[in-house]
C-alpha cells in the first residue's frame, strides 16, 4: 500500500496556531481592584490600566503595576529644638494615596521612600519654626501646616497626602520639672490675686457696714452686744472686748472725782 505523501505546511499549521495563542495568552493581564497597570510600549509609557481584563502585547510592551490604596506611614521619632529652644522627640504619622500613577512610577524612583524623607523634613523645619507652648496647644493647626508643605512636594510625585498627625511629644525630665514648678508657681500666683480681691470686696463691704452703723449708735450697741454674745457660745475663760477710749477716759475722771471729794460724814476737828 503507497504511504500519502508527506506535507510540511499541514503540519506546521497547527503548531504555528497554537504557539499564536500561547503567545496572546501571556498578554492577558487581570488588574485588581486596588492598583492600576501603567504600560511602557519599547520603553515609553503608552497608557494606564483600569481595573478589569486587559491585554499587553508581550516582550513589546511591559506591564507596571502600582497599590492605590491609602497608605499609613510612621513618621520616625524625630529629635528637634522648638523656636524658644527646648528640645523635644516628636513622633508623627501621615496617611497618602497615589492619584497619578504614571508619576508615581517613572518620575520618582521609589515614592515611598520619598514621601518618608520628605515627611521627616518637613517635621523638622515645620516644628522649629514654633515654640514649645505652640507645639502643645495647637498642634491640630500644626498638623494642616506639615500636610499643606507635604502636599506641595508630593503633587509633583503623583501621590496626595490625606492627613498628618502629630503622635506625641516627649520632653526632657529636666523640662517636665521645670513646666511643672512654672505651673504651680502660675497656680499660687491666681490664688493670691483671688485672695487679694476678696480682701478688697471684704473690706469694702466692711467700710459701708462701718458707715450705717455710725449713723445710729444704738445699732453699734446692738452689734457691740451681738459680738458679745458670739465670744459667750464658745464657753471662753478669758473675753478681750474692744472699747473706744472716750469711755475709759469718762470712768477715770469720775473716779478721780470721788477719790478728791471730802467725805460729808467726816467729824469737824
Amino acid at each position: 500500500m503507497p504511504m500519502p505523501p508527506f506535507s510540511l505546511a499541514g503540519t506546521l499549521w497547527p503548531i504555528l496556531l497554537l504557539a499564536a495563542l500561547l503567545f496572546l495568552a501571556r498578554g492577558l493581564a487581570i488588574i485588581r481592584q486596588t492598583e492600576r497597570g501603567v504600560v511602557l510600549t519599547l520603553g515609553r509609557y503608552s497608557r494606564t490600566l483600569e481595573p478589569g481584563l486587559r491585554f499587553v502585547l508581550p516582550v513589546v510592551q511591559q506591564l507596571m503595576r502600582i497599590d492605590v490604596r491609602v497608605y499609613v506611614l510612621e513618621i520616625s521619632d524625630q529629635d528637634l529644638i522648638t523656636k524658644d529652644n527646648v528640645s523635644v522627640r516628636v513622633a508623627a504619622v501621615t496617611s497618602y494615596a497615589v492619584k497619578d500613577p504614571r508619576k508615581a512610577l517613572l518620575d520618582v524612583r521609589d515614592y515611598r521612600s520619598a514621601i518618608d524623607l520628605l515627611a521627616q523634613i518637613t517635621l523638622r523645619s515645620t516644628v522649629g519654626k514654633h515654640a514649645l507652648d505652640d507645639l502643645l496647644a495647637h498642634q491640630e493647626e500644626l498638623n494642616k501646616t506639615i500636610a499643606t508643605a507635604l502636599e506641595a512636594h508630593s503633587e509633583e510625585w503623583g501621590v496626595a497626602i490625606k492627613d498628618v498627625a502629630i503622635r506625641s511629644v516627649d520632653l526632657d525630665q529636666t523640662m517636665v520639672r521645670a513646666m511643672a514648678q512654672e505651673a504651680e508657681a502660675e497656680r499660687g500666683k491666681r490664688a493670691r490675686v483671688i485672695t487679694a480681691e476678696g480682701e478688697k470686696e471684704a473690706a469694702v463691704k466692711l467700710r459701708e457696714a462701718a458707715e450705717e452703723l455710725a449713723k445710729s449708735p444704738a445699732a453699734l450697741t446692738l452689734r457691740s452686744l451681738a459680738t458679745l454674745k458670739e465670744i459667750g457660745a464658745e464657753r471662753n475663760t478669758t473675753i478681750v472686748f474692744p472699747m473706744e477710749a472716750s469711755l475709759f477716759a469718762a470712768t477715770a475722771a469720775v473716779s478721780a472725782a470721788l477719790h478728791n471729794a471730802p467725805a460729808k460724814d467726816a467729824p469737824e476737828a
